[in-house]
């Protein structure tokens, strides 16, 4: 076993054992297809809940989305994104030139799913901020990715914003139903309804 897959290996342990890891999959399941699973952002370890909560075949084409100036500031989150994770980075800080869904599309092209936070930036314990358009610009470019929304809940108390040192507590991601962006449907109405997609998964988890 390489170095990568089993340092894999012992962080979803760990993840597990502090996080609990739970993942509960209503109206689809998890399966060997390409996915776009779009969710809530509310700390750094959002997108390592949800890789654990896959079967582990599917972890290694499953990509989260990284800010690069942050997973790329020292050495060891850059082996662990890039070589555990398999990270896709993105520049937060881009000149006019620059498309930052580039990254994202050839990632697609590729055949590779994604795990994204169309909000952004992280949230509140509240509903999930207004969504940024990138998700609709992917939806509209590959119609034949199913989009899978999720729901994150406690992980912000496992690691809340600014703090090093992560917190034992219970976590679950629960997985809705697949939705595809409509003929004719507008960013406006589409990011809305992705929206409340993540957001009616909120009650499902059994969080207030």
């Amino acid at each position: 076993m390489s170095l990568p897959d089993t340092a894999g290996l012992l962080l979803s342990s760990v993840a597990r054992l502090v996080t609990g890891a739970q993942g509960h999959w209503y109206g689809c399941v998890p399966k060997a297809e390409q996915r776009i699973y779009f969710a809530n952002h509310q700390s750094h370890l959002d997108w390592v809940l949800i890789w654990c909560a896959l079967p582990r075949e599917l972890r290694s084409r499953t990509r989260p989305i990284a800010a690069k100036d942050y997973w790329t500031a020292t050495p060891f989150k850059h082996w662990i994104t890039r070589e555990v994770f398999n990270a896709v980075y993105v520049n937060r800080q881009r000149t006019d030139d620059q498309d930052p869904l580039e990254p994202l599309v050839d990632a697609l092209r590729h055949g590779d799913s994604l795990v994204i936070f169309p909000e952004g930036t992280r949230s509140s314990l509240g509903d999930p901020q207004p969504f940024k358009s990138g998700l609709y610009h992917l939806a509209k470019q590959f119609p034949e990715v199913q989009l899978i929304p999720a729901w994150i809940d406690n992980v912000q108390r496992v690691m809340p914003k600014g703090e090093v040192v992560p917190v034992p507590i219970l976590c679950s991601v629960t997985f809705g139903a697949p939705m595809q962006l409509l003929p004719d449907e507008d960013k406006r109405t589409f990011l809305e309804r992705a929206r409340e997609a993540v957001t009616s998964l909120r009650k499902l988890s059994g969080s207030a």
